[in-house]
Parts: structure tokens; sequence; C-alpha cells
């Protein structure tokens, strides 16, 4: 999951590996956006801070590609899961939506500077995180891996087999190296982790078979999936189930304005509608919090 805010430790060297052989052209398989009619919900839209409500934007943060979360069509509009549920937020607040692409690292540091009202980039919400800014819980998110069929993966016995992750993730600092690790721990191979920039990068060097599997939170590993048809297989169980938040700047006022949007959406069935159209939802919740990482 799109755990850190910043890189800790060295990290592998693999995006080279990408630049001979063919890659997918992952645009093939974009899932439109959905059309809802949201209306604007007035005493939800009442509790948006004043200069917010005067501007009419809701100024967003964002860090593509991370498929079907956030990422660009052939024409380079930015579209996804979040996106779709951000622009039902902001119709619920009267507000436009407005996304500016980033690096991942610099978004929250942004939403404290006031860059930004919020960030919307399948951020983890983490207990280390809600001491810099607020988040609103919308899905629950898991890791998953995935490889070639016939590919023989553990992700429990993966010593010495190349993984694929995306650069700043949970499974880039903590998942893959702890799992790597273990194995030293047991005389075994370290895995060799193979970090690539964007996530795209490591879906296709496992479907090169320039990596043994990849890692990726699980909606993302599932639309991987579903995109290249059966090309890639899901391996392993899901691991460290965790909410996915937007972050906003801590103690403002537009933190329950969202999370209230976000239960209205919810409990008048469009959030459904749009985790279905994404295929993602098996991740949905039923209620909304402000900081609601777990320990």
């Amino acid at each position: 999951m799109r755990m850190r805010t910043r890189l800790f430790g060295a990290v592998a060297t693999g995006v080279a590996l990408l630049l001979s052989g063919c890659v997918v052209d992952e645009s093939e398989f974009d899932t439109k956006p959905i059309v809802l009619d949201v209306q604007e919900q007035p005493p939800i839209a009442a509790l948006v801070p004043a200069q917010i409500r005067a501007s009419g934007v809701l100024k967003v943060g964002t860090n593509p590609p991370y498929q079907p979360n956030e990422f660009k069509d052939r024409d380079g509009n930015i579209i996804g899961y979040d996106v779709d549920l951000v622009n039902a937020i902001g119709a619920v607040l009267g507000l436009k939506a407005v996304y500016t692409q980033s690096d991942f690292d610099k978004i929250i540091p942004s939403i404290q500077a006031g860059t930004y009202d919020m960030g919307m980039s399948s951020f983890t919400d983490s207990l280390e995180r809600e001491e810099q800014v607020d988040f609103v819980t919308y899905y629950t998110a898991g890791i998953q891996w995935a490889a070639k069929p016939g590919r023989d993966v553990d992700p429990d016995d993966a010593c010495g087999l190349r993984v694929g992750v995306q650069v700043s993730t949970t499974e880039d600092t903590d998942e893959v190296p702890a799992k790597s690790e273990a194995c030293v721990a047991r005389g075994a191979e370290p895995i060799v982790k193979v970090a690539f920039d964007t996530q795209d990068q490591a879906v296709n060097a496992a479907l090169l078979g320039q990596v043994d599997a990849f890692s990726a939170d699980s909606p993302v590993t599932a639309y991987a999936i579903k995109k290249t048809e059966g090309q890639l297989e899901q391996v392993g169980p899901a691991y460290d189930s965790a909410p996915y938040g937007f972050p906003i700047k801590k103690g403002s006022k537009l933190t329950d304005a969202v999370r209230q949007a976000v239960q209205y959406l919810i409990d008048n069935g469009q959030y459904r509608k749009i985790s279905e159209h994404w295929g993602v939802q098996v991740g949905m919740i039923d209620e909304s919090q402000i900081n609601g990482a777990q320990e």
C-alpha cells in the first residue's frame, strides 16, 4: 500500500529492464469513468470552509498511474475509482474537483502548506501519517501478489525470486523487505526486490518475465489481472488489510464535510455503483471515519 511519504533505505534498480521488449498498452484496457447524477446536499456543503466554498473548487493532489484508483486515459485525463469517488464527493459539497499531478511524497507536505485542499492517491491511513494530516476513510485494501500462470511463486516462501514493487509503497518499504529478511534468517537467499517508479512498470515487468511476481495493493492487483485477460493470476492470500483515506490539513473543517459526503454516497448507493463499476467492491466499507488507522 502507499504507506510511506518518503523512501527509506536503498532501492533496487530495475527500471532499465523495461528498455527492451514489448509492453502492454494499458490504455487499451481502460474502464471509462462512470456517469452518476449526484446533487449538492446543502447541509453537508455548509460545512465546507468559507474560502474553499467561495472558490467553488476542491483542489486535489494526486500521483498517477496507480490503476484502477488513479491513472491517465489515452487523452491524458486523470481517471479511476478514486477520481469517480472524489468527483461525487465534490458534487455533494457543491464543488468542482480539480486534480493536479504531483510526486507522491510531496502531496502531504503540499496539503500542510495549503497548496491542495486534500490528497487522493490510495493513501493508507496510518498512525504515523495522522500526526501530519487528518484522514477520511473510504476503502479497505490489503497486499496481494500476482504472477504469470505457471510460475512457482509462494509469497510466504519467495526466497531468491525477483519481486516487482512501486517505490515508496508499503510493499517497497515494509512488506517485501520483511519477507526477504525472514528468508535470510533461515539461511535462504534474499528476495531480489526490483523497484519501479510506477505500478504499470512493475506489471509489465511481470508480463515480460523480468520479475517473477509483483506485489501491490489488492485493488491494483485485481485490476491488473482483469485487464491482462489471463496473462496474470493472483498468488497467495491478501495480507495486512488497512483503510485507505483522503488526507486533509489537520484540524480543517473540510475533514468532516468530506466524511459526511462519503457517508452520504455510501448510504444512498452511489458509492457501491462506483466500486462495482471499477470491480473493487470487495474493499467497500459501511462507515467512513476520521482517522481510522489501525494499531
